[in-house]
């Protein structure tokens, strides 16, 4: 049943659209953050290990967030590494090395495309497609992804 929630049908599907997007970045920030958690190595181990560790957990519920407010807005959300990758604005590939220094540097970029996105999506979903409920919901991602990078980037001081 189509969901009769204010937002007109092609404004829904514009905003289902973008979120896939975002979901594909989401899932391809988890499994570079989950693969530094894993093949990190170096004198800074520990610390490193345990600060993806935390990242990969928070990126966990960021996804299925994601997924549900697409099918809150009655869409069905990606769920194949193929449409991921498709999808993705990020790279899948990174510098090569697992020192602490190198993942960080790499997440951390990642984390500001994905904000920058974010940001620009914010108005749009409010203004274009009339969809507070996003532009909120998308709101509350950046700023979990500002705290990522800030986390990530005071490692690196």
């Amino acid at each position: 049943m189509t969901p009769n929630i204010g937002i007109k049908a092609k404004d829904r599907q514009q905003v289902a659209e973008d979120l896939s997007k975002i979901l594909a970045d989401e899932f391809i920030i988890y499994t570079k953050t989950l693969k530094s958690h894993w093949n990190v190595e170096g004198p800074d181990f520990h610390d490193k290990h345990l600060l993806f560790e935390s990242q990969y957990k928070a990126l966990t519920d960021v996804i299925d967030d994601v997924a549900e407010r697409i099918r809150t807005i009655g869409h069905y959300a990606p769920a194949t590494l193929g449409e991921f990758l498709k999808l993705t604005a990020l790279s899948e590939e990174g510098e090569k090395g697992n020192t602490g220094l190198i993942l960080v540097k790499e997440l951390l970029s990642d984390h500001e495309q994905i904000i920058i996105r974010l940001r620009g999506l914010i108005e749009s979903f409010d203004k274009e497609q009339e969809d507070k409920g996003t532009s909120d919901f998308v709101t509350g991602l950046m700023e979990k992804h500002e705290k990522m990078a800030w986390f990530l980037r005071a490692h690196l001081k």
